[in-house]
């Protein structure tokens, strides 16, 4: 069983679904930009409207309540609250997310917020971004402004989403914002930075905090799974969880070492010796704050075996392994083994901060959306972290990725990973069946797990959220 005090939620990120792009003081971000070159982005789409959830929050928070969510975790667009990065902020901006983390509270719904979900002020960037050293600071005022507003009523902080995504993507392969084909030199130092960026925005965190909270962070890596139980298979699995064996930035321990460990893992630095950023005394233990949570963001992995020297043995999938329309791989001991390892490794409590997948969500001629793969790919990953739970690994939370359709970066609006639909014409919001499942599993805190998938559903569903919400 799940423990009681299990954090059912969802997620989202402001560039995704905020929209209002250029309204009330808000400054252009890297994406605003980066959408603007042409065939960057599906189809040239961009974030300027999305789900234009800024004019929609309180609509979006009634459906929230009415999955039963129990927390949300959301992002704050840095530069609608600090237009140039620095300086004074926006008041528009900063009132947007009173009014956001007050709807939630009214509503019973926890919020998590994470301080940078890929939307750094493009102002920033034209002074050096993530290359200056300067930006650790930056980042750091930033989350001073942040948590001295709403900590009174927000008690859980998350630094960073995903930095291996913006240096990897965004400064070495060009194919996200800020568009960057960086030397591995410069992101091996761009990645410092916002190493040292998080540990400063730790530091400010619990220095203006109004009342106690809980910090963490929500980086993604590549995650291992074992072929067996065996001891073996098992340490096969941990060694090629934690190993650095590429000049890339699609690990685990280049972010998580320094974080939790507060030094760079031994096999990366032999492996990028002639590329090593400048590390000033005292870096390492700027970036290495204690945390209370691990947050881990996983869709997919490998699957490995001992070999006859012990080393690990990739197995690849079967022909024919079920795929997202994303064409990831789903394989859903991902979410027994990447908390189970990371656990172990870090010594703190995990929490999945996203999980989910792209599918094919069309409306159909009732005005229902099926959705009955995510349903499934869902039901088989928590029943995975049930596993992980009963085998002890401590696992607090669970957000789902995410709340609603929205903008896919790169991918524009061509993959839907939400429990809402929304009609990128019309805005209009439907709840998914995904969505009344998740609500079920929820109320019964997980045991509905357990069920036949068609004694879980109900029979009818509602056509819109907005039929629901009218009940």
């Amino acid at each position: 069983m799940f423990p009681e005090t299990f954090k059912w939620g969802a997620a989202s990120s402001a560039y995704q679904i905020e929209g209002a792009a250029a309204v009330d003081g808000r400054g252009p971000s890297v994406w605003d930009e980066f959408c603007k070159k042409p065939n960057a982005v599906h189809l040239n789409q961009t974030g300027e409207t999305a789900c234009d959830h800024y004019h929609r929050f309180r609509e979006d928070v009634g459906i929230m309540q009415s999955i039963g969510l129990k927390a949300y975790r959301f992002s704050i667009s840095w530069p609608r609250v600090l237009p140039e990065g620095t300086g004074k902020a926006n008041a528009a901006g900063l009132e947007f997310y009173d009014r956001l983390v007050d709807a939630l509270l009214e509503k019973g719904i926890e919020p998590w917020v994470t301080l940078f979900h890929w939307d750094m002020p493009q102002a920033l960037q034209a002074r050096g971004g993530w290359l200056e050293r300067d930006s650790a600071h930056w980042f750091a005022d930033y989350a001073r402004v942040m948590v001295t507003r709403l900590s009174d009523r927000v008690g859980h902080w998350i630094t960073l989403n995903e930095p291996q995504v913006y240096i990897n993507l965004g400064h070495k392969d060009g194919k996200h914002a800020p568009g960057l084909t960086l030397s591995f030199a410069d992101c091996l130092k761009a990645s410092h930075h916002t190493l040292l960026a998080h540990g400063l925005a730790t530091q400010a965190l619990r220095a203006h905090a109004r009342k106690p909270i809980k910090i963490g962070w929500a980086p993604v890596g590549h995650t291992v799974c074992a072929a067996t139980k065996e001891v073996a298979d098992i340490d096969a699995a941990r060694t090629a969880m934690f190993a650095i064996t590429r000049k890339d930035f699609w690990n685990n321990t280049w972010f998580g070492d320094p974080v939790c460990l507060g030094h760079y893992p031994a096999d990366g630095v032999e492996l990028f010796a002639g590329d090593m950023p400048k590390i000033e005394p005292g870096d390492m233990k700027t970036i290495c704050q204690p945390l209370d949570f691990y947050g881990v963001n996983i869709y997919s992995g490998s699957e490995v075996r001992a070999g006859p020297d012990g080393k690990p043995q990739e197995i690849a999938p079967p022909p024919g392994a079920p795929i997202t329309t994303f064409r990831w791989l789903i394989r859903p001991e991902v979410l027994y083994w990447g908390p189970r390892l990371i656990a172990e490794r870090y010594r703190l409590p995990v929490v999945i901060t996203e999980n989910g997948m792209s599918n094919v969500d069309l409306v159909d001629l009732d005005g229902r959306v099926q959705d009955p793969q995510r349903i499934d790919y869902t039901r088989r990953h928590l029943l995975e972290v049930q596993r992980a739970i009963a085998d002890g690994v401590n696992i607090s939370g669970y957000f789902h990725w995410s709340i609603m359709d929205n903008f896919e970066w790169a991918e524009g609006y061509k993959e839907r990973f939400g429990m809402v639909h929304v009609d990128y014409v019309t805005l209009q919001r439907r709840l998914k069946e995904s969505a009344m499942w998740y609500k079920q599993v929820i109320a019964t805190n997980g045991a509905s797990l357990a069920k036949r998938l068609d004694a879980a559903l109900p029979v009818v569903l509602p056509r819109s959220a907005a039929n629901l919400l009218n009940k």
